[in-house]
């Protein structure tokens, strides 16, 4: 064990935690929607076709906000085919995905699925092949209480109540090629004005969010935020930033170390918004949403859409199956979403359910098991047990090299402290590939303390992965390492581990 040390004070304070940190993502694209969250022949489906067992799940993985319905389907959707009675809906070609979209949920369902869910819906809006027109008709739809075309069929559709959503995306990923009616960044940023500036409107209280970079990567990065947010910077409110991370070529060391691409891409963003804000003599700051993030082998071939004459109703696509060492950066990834949680003010596992996700189904036809990914263990914890304030911490650390991030530091970790309870909560990783870390965590600044709980999630095998035969062999265990005397915590984390411990008043 080689020794690493975390200094950790009440007085240094990054932000709250913010609960919109823990959203998810749920867009029409494989089996997310059909035979994932909607499969009306499973035995625990509802009058609506929703299953239980997986809301059971979402609730368990504590996700607060979920945004919809997309992510690349939504810039060729036409909203207004899934509303009103589902055997006139019709179906439609989905140019993202190359599927068959029945309509069969909509924007009904989905706010009825939020409600039994318990999460804060975030509505993205069609700014590819369509606009302010399609904007201002789905916002009047949802939220306002009647006396107009729209708000009186959402109420003839059964939906007395508005739904009075407050977060809305404009538009998904238009720096993107590959996005249906991709824009330049003017043309985008021209075309999010307006419909933002029309929607507040209707409602000025909305909280938008601008399309930024699809990735750190994109040649247009930097300089598409710096054009987007000139125009659009007294009509928005955030951001968007979008990562995914996978191990290339055998490469775990830069893998593990994945939170240094994301702590970078949200520096740059915070920078770059920060400028145009001074060039604007701008009052108000921009935030990041980071509206899609995880891991996703993308190169391989269960991302690979159909082609040709084949446009099949939900295939099996982007289902990945996760292993340790996923689980492990996943965790990381929240520590960097937390400790940057005064300009990140939101964020969005990509996806909920099947499609790169946490959470994974059988279609009711073929047994409807369900079962939880190794991704599913520190978010879940994490989202459980961060509350109050982040603190920013001091990391004195080993260090090793990586092929693409350099001289990286084998221990990551951030901190929350909720003053009411005086509950202190430590996350860490260990991103060696083969060192275990000897932890000193100095809590002196806090008083007394004990140690309520210490878990950590390795594995001997960091590329175990779970499956709906077997997601209980690897799961955190306890840490009995970890104890504490005189305000100072030891423990031990392995290589390639995540960790939290938990700590009260004594």
């Amino acid at each position: 064990m080689l020794p690493a040390k975390v200094t950790v004070d009440p007085a240094f304070v990054v932000g709250p935690v913010r609960p919109r940190t823990f959203g998810s993502f749920v867009e029409h694209l494989g089996r997310c929607v059909y035979t994932g969250i909607h499969d009306p022949g499973h035995a625990t489906a509802d009058a609506t076709g929703f299953r239980q067992d997986v809301i059971d799940a979402i609730k368990e993985l504590g996700v607060t906000t979920v945004r919809y319905p997309g992510g690349n389907f939504v810039s060729g959707y036409n909203w207004e085919d899934a509303i009103g009675p589902v055997e006139d809906r019709p179906a439609r070609l989905d140019l993202a995905w190359h599927s068959t979209e029945p309509n069969t949920v909509g924007v009904d369902e989905f706010m009825a699925w939020c409600q039994k869910a318990d999460v804060e819906p975030m509505m993205a809006i069609n700014l590819g092949t369509r606009g302010v027109r399609e904007a201002i008709d789905i916002l009047e739809y949802c939220n306002i209480p009647g006396g107009t075309e729209w708000s009186d069929k959402r109420r003839t559709n059964g939906a007395e109540d508005p739904y009075r959503i407050k977060m809305w995306c404009l538009g998904n990923e238009m720096d993107g090629p590959w996005q249906t009616g991709h824009k330049t960044a003017e043309e985008y940023g021209r075309i999010a004005a307006e419909a933002a500036r029309a929607m507040r409107q209707v409602n000025p209280d909305l909280e938008l969010v601008a399309c930024g970079s699809s990735s750190r990567q994109m040649d247009t990065f930097g300089d598409w935020e710096r054009t987007v947010l000139t125009e659009t910077y007294e009509q928005v409110d955030l951001i968007s930033a979008h990562a995914y991370y996978a191990e290339m070529d055998g490469d775990l060391a830069s893998f593990l170390a994945s939170s240094e691409n994301m702590d970078r891409f949200i520096d740059d963003v915070v920078s770059t918004a920060d400028a145009v804000r001074a060039a604007g003599n701008h009052t108000k700051r921009i935030n990041i949403s980071f509206d899609e993030w995880n891991v996703w082998y993308a190169h391989l071939t269960p991302s690979a859409p159909p082609t040709g004459d084949d446009w099949p109703v939900a295939p099996a696509l982007l289902e990945d199956n996760y292993n340790v060492a996923d689980a492990v950066v996943v965790g990381n990834l929240l520590i960097s979403l937390l400790r940057h949680t005064d300009r990140v003010h939101a964020a969005s596992l990509a996806q909920l359910v099947n499609v790169i996700a946490p959470i994974m189904t059988e279609p009711a036809d073929q047994g409807g098991r369900i079962w939880k990914q190794t991704t599913f263990h520190p978010f879940a914890l994490t989202a459980r047990h961060a509350k109050g304030q982040v603190l920013r911490v001091a990391i004195d650390s080993p260090t090793h090299e990586t092929q693409q991030f350099g001289t990286v530091k084998a221990l990551d970790a951030v901190a929350t402290f909720d003053a009411e309870t005086g509950d202190v909560v430590v996350f860490a990783t260990n991103r060696s590939t083969d060192q275990g870390l000897g932890l000193e965590l100095d809590l002196r600044g806090f008083g007394d303390l004990k140690v309520v709980e210490a878990v950590t999630y390795s594995n001997d095998d960091p590329y175990w992965k779970a499956s709906v035969e077997d997601d209980t062999t690897v799961l955190p265990q306890v840490n009995a390492s970890a104890t504490i005397t005189d305000g100072t915590v030891t423990a031990d984390l392995p290589a390639v581990s995540w960790s939290m411990i938990r700590l009260a008043r004594a």
